[in-house]
């Protein structure tokens, strides 16, 4: 067992590493040749910021992976490299050039496709819930490419605020590489925890850097969001080592949507309150959940923890109901209610009680700038240090 669990550690470690190393490098070139995100009127940043921490981050990740050596001896993983190396260079290029949402949907689109088809993987499985098991291939391709393709887009978009998506990711990435782990799906989880290894050195410079800081850009996030959709993909097969877990009760469809939870449902309360607006659900603009902690007065890192925070609590109150017996539905319940909690019922009240301008408002003043941990004298020899590695 302990050397088992140090097969799956120690890409990570190397995955660390890989980033630690090429972030500079990396950031270099980006400044060089001027790949920035520079400000506007719907960003929160203020000045440019280089903008291809993606490629740093895939970087560590296959450091990691060929540390295992699974990239060569097993057929689904380079597949899922493959594919994230498509978003990457796709993603990188919008960044430079910037792509139309047409376009990018296609090759998203095209990405999953080819994902279901190589690896014969589809969502293709309810477990039971309201009496449906097996779904048919008529059914289980177009929804595992509308929910892939919005996970993808879930994942970039919540790439407000520095160190949200990096830190969502890695949390993801833990639970996604414990879950592997726990049902023996060795590769997966491999491919899991080098994600989580190389994302931590680029959260740090994300976060805490300012000369050293980079964004992670839509090349990471693309590439972030299909190692998620591949995973949700590959547990909720029917085929999934992750049946044994199925078998005892425990919800896969209401694990994967916990994990996910705040960047879907958001996602899809943003999609539908500009369709309801009358304008394109792809048109930009400040409606987020995180633009919301922003106009609380919360900091980038405030906004990160408790966004974070809440997710979490999510996915732990979704165990708990596990823990508790409840059936399989109940459990989907659970993290539905939740989920949409957080993302509609708190969005619309906080930014109603933003127009009144009441004791409410300043209640979540107070507290965020209790979070406001960038002005604190830790922070500042914290940031110091990363500027140096």
């Amino acid at each position: 067992m302990p050397s088992l669990i140090l097969s799956i550690l120690l890409p990570a470690i190397f995955a660390l590493l890989g980033t630690l190393w090429v972030h500079p490098k990396v950031l270099k070139i980006a400044i060089m040749k001027n790949i920035v995100d520079n400000p506007d009127a719907r960003k929160l940043q203020r000045n440019p910021v280089p903008v291809m921490g993606g490629v740093a981050v895939f970087f560590g990740i296959v450091i990691g992976i060929c540390s295992s050596q699974m990239m060569l001896s097993n057929h689904n993983v380079f597949v899922l490299l493959a594919a994230m190396l498509i978003m990457l260079y796709i993603g990188t290029i919008d960044d430079i050039l910037d792509l139309s949402p047409t376009t990018r949907f296609i090759i998203e689109i095209l990405v999953v496709s080819w994902i279901m088809y190589t690896n014969s993987i589809s969502i293709n499985s309810l477990e039971g819930i309201w009496g449906i098991n097996e779904l048919s291939a008529w059914v289980s391709y177009p929804l595992t490419i509308f929910a892939s393709v919005g996970i993808i887009n879930a994942i970039n978009l919540i790439d407000g605020v520095n160190g949200l998506s990096s830190g969502f990711c890695f949390i993801a990435s833990v639970l996604f590489a414990t879950m592997f782990y726990s049902v023996g799906d060795h590769a997966m989880a491999i491919i899991a925890s080098s994600a989580a290894g190389a994302i931590i050195p680029f959260f740090f410079h994300n976060v805490f850097g300012y000369k050293s800081r980079m964004f992670i850009g839509d090349g990471g996030t693309l590439l972030m969001g299909i190692m998620m959709s591949a995973f949700v993909i590959s547990i909720i097969d029917k085929q999934s080592s992750c049946t044994i877990h199925s078998n005892t009760g425990m919800s896969m469809t209401a694990f994967v949507l916990a994990v996910l939870a705040i960047p879907v449902f958001d996602t899809i309360r943003v999609m539908f309150s500009r369709i309801l607006r009358g304008t394109s659900p792809f048109h930009p603009d400040r409606t987020h959940l995180h633009h919301l902690f922003i106009n609380l007065g919360f900091s980038h890192a405030g906004t990160t923890i408790s966004i974070l925070t809440m997710n979490s609590i999510i996915v732990m109150s979704w165990f708990a109901t596990y823990k508790a017996g409840a059936p399989k539905d109940m459990q989907l319940y659970t993290v539905i209610a939740l989920g949409g909690l957080v993302t509609f019922i708190f969005y619309k009240y906080a930014t109603t009680k933003i127009k009144k301008q009441g004791k409410t408002l300043a209640f979540f003043s107070r507290i965020a700038k209790t979070m406001h941990l960038e002005k604190k004298g830790f922070w500042l020899h914290l940031q110091n240090f990363i500027d140096k590695i």
